[in-house]
């Protein structure tokens, strides 16, 4: 199974310049916990990172500011680990574990924004497959990656 078939879509996404309000609100408004942060070359968008609800409190926390205050830039994730519609499940699961994240924003070859997937969907499909004969994904798959994701950084030294 190819990520595009269950891929979320359209994707809302926030801009580097945005404040952190704006960016907060419309995780609120659209029921998400993550924002793509794109650039737009004037016909499409290019991700350039990702911001959680999660970077958002941390950085109003931690630089003492309030949300209006503050960019996205201050925020959000530069490193960016994203798939394309073409790649598998596994694939998206494997670069979720490596990078230790939730959520993958999905690219064109051209680096152009068409989609996220979240470890959600990835648990959807895995119970969809339940009854298959031949499951690309399981759930006991999905619970490993997301004990992988969440393994705190002092049990992963201490290993």
């Amino acid at each position: 199974m190819r990520i595009e078939q269950i891929m979320s879509r359209p994707v809302h996404c926030c801009a580097s310049q945005d404040t952190l309000a704006r960016a907060a609100q419309l995780m609120w408004d659209h029921d998400c916990g993550c924002l793509p942060v794109c650039e737009s070359d004037g016909t499409a968008l290019r991700v350039v990172g990702v911001i959680t609800d999660r970077d958002i409190c941390m950085c109003g926390l931690f630089q003492s500011k309030a949300l209006p205050e503050l960019r996205v830039s201050d925020a959000m994730a530069k490193r960016i680990v994203t798939c394309t519609p073409n790649d598998s499940v596994a694939t998206a699961e494997k670069k979720m574990r490596e990078a230790k994240v939730r959520r993958l924003p999905i690219v064109d070859p051209a680096g152009i924004l068409v989609g996220m997937i979240s470890l959600a969907d990835l648990a959807h499909e895995a119970a969809r497959e339940r009854v298959s004969s031949t499951p690309e994904i399981s759930e006991r798959e999905v619970g490993d990656t997301l004990a992988v994701i969440c393994e705190p950084l002092h049990r992963q030294i201490a290993a």
